[in-house]
């Protein structure tokens, strides 16, 4: 006969004792490294850090992006201040490096003009930006590029007009709310804004 006590005592134990768990297994070096996701390496965005960093703007060249947009077709390139953001027209690789690297300082240039300006507001190629230029070793640059890329006309239909000074505007898009007269309000309350000469809607030109 079988002392059904130690097979009663063991059930127990292993019915209401402590668990333990089974050891984490160690991930393999070469799992590791085959997880881990690497950035690639990009010259163009290492040169355009490069640049901005040598004109003292450590802070921007960390935030900076750099993309290809094959929606661009008239466009050369575009400069978002408030992402930190360049998007070149691929069709630049047809012309060279030379204009890659052109057009490529001519919108780190907005970017660094806005970044020095903080919340002041800046004309697009204000002198802010034409000295943003001549740090990143463009001189005399234009507003506009020259390449013969295709050429699209695009209606304004958005009119506007300062009420103080009377100058007229025409846009593609329409204007943010609030959108004031840069000129007036340098003039008369050191670049901020001003209520006094906020944009008013007008009925396009016959």
């Amino acid at each position: 006969m079988v002392d059904a006590a130690p097979m009663q005592f063991d059930f127990l134990k292993r019915l209401f004792g402590k668990r333990e768990r089974p050891p984490a297994r160690e991930m393999s070096t070469q799992a590791a490294v085959a997880k881990a996701v690497v950035a690639p390496h990009d010259p163009l965005l290492d040169g355009a850090r490069a640049l901005l960093r040598g004109v003292g703007a450590a802070a921007l060249a960390e935030r900076v992006r750099i993309e290809w947009n094959p929606r661009m077709r008239s466009t050369a390139g575009l400069a978002f201040p408030g992402r930190a953001l360049v998007r070149l027209n691929p069709k630049l690789r047809e012309f060279g490096e030379e204009e890659i690297q052109r057009t490529l300082r001519h919108e780190l240039a907005h970017l660094l003009a806005h970044d020095r300006a903080g919340r002041r507001r800046i004309e697009p190629h204000g002198a802010e930006w034409r000295r943003a230029c001549r740090d990143l070793g463009l001189v005399d640059e234009k507003r506009t590029h020259d390449l013969p890329l295709p050429r699209r006309q695009i209606a304004r239909r958005h009119h506007y007009r300062c009420p103080a000074c009377g100058t007229t505007i025409a846009r593609v898009q329409p204007l943010r709310r609030g959108s004031a007269c840069l000129r007036c309000c340098r003039a008369h309350n050191r670049g901020h804004y001003d209520a006094r000469f906020r944009f008013e809607r007008i009925d396009p030109p016959s």
